[in-house]
């Protein structure tokens, strides 16, 4: 199915439910606390990383993936994108300024056809920028310049969320959202992989963030609009809270845990202290207590009214799978009991539920995949 008639089905889809009242799209009403559903699913990486893969479909989500998640219950994926993975440039040498923009028609195309499978699924679509024009929390890719600092980065930025607001104008909030930047943080040198990270001056945050959803809004006034937690999805952002923003935050704490022997958190990996839970790790005390004060700011957040959701969560490979569990489920019930849905990083591959590639359990086979059966009954769970 082409762009143009799958925008013309899905327009008149949401004409449908409209027409039928509440009960058309009961699924995806507001939960009782939160604003937003508890939409619970997996983060896919089709386009995660700035480069296309030397091995085509080895990454890339099928009509099966989509369909497994939702028979087995889940209602949410999240699409991080490096944007210059849609981008046309000379990938031999690093890209310029005046290229960032450089919209790909065919990778375009891609994922339009990733949307659509999704929805044609019943599945929310989150379409997020993982690698913004001037900004990731990552390096692996040279940035021509800063969001945070550049003006040049942040008119690229608009441009971006424009183009896709413009492209999908005609999808309904129920069906799509939009999560502006992954993870934002104050870097210094983008370039850097280990560069010291804070927090982004609240001040400039709401500016671009605001600017962005004014863009965004020209085309569809009721999108759904999503901003990460500052200091890398941590800290909820005060200053958008009068925005009309919904705020996403993640299930990663304590890095001691999610991220054990990780090579982009750790320049030893040999050196992370080993994980327990609940327990000391690197002298320090850890367990559901220490994660209720740490979501205890969102779970405020939720009662003043603002929408949050978990658009990230998990656990490396690396990390013992029963210390993994008791942690993921401490974190998965206090979510849940203020109506906070979840994204899973990843569905397939080194944090999910598929092909998860650890040392440590016995998979089960799922038509050919490696199916971490214990954390999906967790997930199911909750």
């Amino acid at each position: 199915m082409n762009r143009r008639i799958f925008l013309k089905n899905t327009s008149l889809a949401a004409t449908a439910v409209t027409l039928t009242g509440a009960a058309g799209f009961r699924e995806v009403l507001p939960a009782k606390k939160n604003k937003l559903p508890r939409w619970k699913g997996f983060n896919l990486l089709d386009f995660f990383s700035p480069a296309p893969s030397r091995s085509p479909g080895s990454n890339k989500t099928t009509e099966d993936d989509l369909r497994w998640m939702s028979d087995w219950g889940f209602d949410f994926i999240r699409i991080p994108m490096a944007y210059p993975r849609y981008i046309s440039f000379d990938r031999t040498r690093d890209i310029r300024k005046e290229e960032v923009c450089n919209f790909d028609p065919a990778a375009l195309e891609e994922v339009d056809n990733l949307v659509y499978m999704a929805i044609k699924h019943n599945l929310h679509v989150s379409l997020n920028l993982h690698r913004g024009p001037g900004y990731c929390i990552n390096a692996g890719f040279h940035e021509p310049f800063n969001l945070w600092k550049d003006s040049e980065a942040q008119e690229a930025f608009y441009a971006h969320w424009g183009m896709w607001a413009e492209r999908y104008k005609g999808i309904p909030s129920q069906k799509l959202s939009f999560d502006l930047l992954n993870e934002p943080a104050y870097i210094e040198d983008m370039n850097d992989q280990y560069a010291k990270k804070g927090p982004v001056p609240g001040d400039i945050y709401r500016r671009i963030a605001g600017e962005a959803s004014k863009i965004i809004r020209k085309y569809n006034r009721e999108r759904l609009i999503v901003a990460d937690g500052n200091s890398g999805g941590s800290n909820v952002i005060p200053e958008l809270t009068d925005l009309n923003i919904a705020q996403s935050c993640r299930a990663y704490y304590p890095h001691y845990v999610s991220h054990y022997q990780a090579s982009w958190v750790w320049k030893d990996p040999s050196q992370a202290p080993m994980p327990v839970w609940p327990g000391i790790i690197d002298g320090k005390q850890f367990g559901r207590s220490q994660l209720e004060e740490f979501y205890k700011p969102w779970t405020e957040l939720v009662d003043k009214g603002v929408g949050v959701h978990c658009g990230e969560g998990g656990c490396y490979n690396r990390t013992p799978h029963p210390v993994f569990l008791a942690w993921f489920e401490d974190i998965l019930d206090i979510l849940t009991k203020h109506d906070i849905g979840y994204a899973l990083w990843n569905f397939r591959g080194d944090f999910g539920i598929l092909d998860s590639r650890r040392a440590d359990i016995e998979y089960a086979d799922w038509y050919g995949h490696k199916l971490d059966s214990r954390l999906l009954e967790l997930l199911k769970k909750y």
